[in-house]
């Protein structure tokens, strides 16, 4: 099972086996949902409502997954500063 260290700072490192587990990424927001006396952690669901206008298309083509997810993922950097 992984583990972490907790810092004095309050941080702990997700271990690698649990970042590819869940597909997180540098940029990625995580939820913990505490349950007695256990935390789930997974992927932060994001209201797209805050995304419109978010990336920069124009025209009648279509944008692409990995176009969508580095938009969300630029966003999410840009709201943790």
């Amino acid at each position: 099972m992984p583990t972490s260290t907790l810092t004095r700072e309050g941080y702990a490192t997700i271990p690698p086996s649990i970042r590819e587990a869940l597909d997180l990424q540098p940029g990625d927001q995580v939820e913990f949902v505490v349950d007695g006396d256990r935390v789930l952690l997974r992927h932060a669901e994001t209201d797209l409502k805050e995304l419109d206008g978010f990336l920069d298309h124009s025209g009648d083509e279509a944008v692409s997954v990995d176009a969508m997810n580095d938009a969300i993922r630029r966003r999410a950097c840009s709201d943790s500063l």
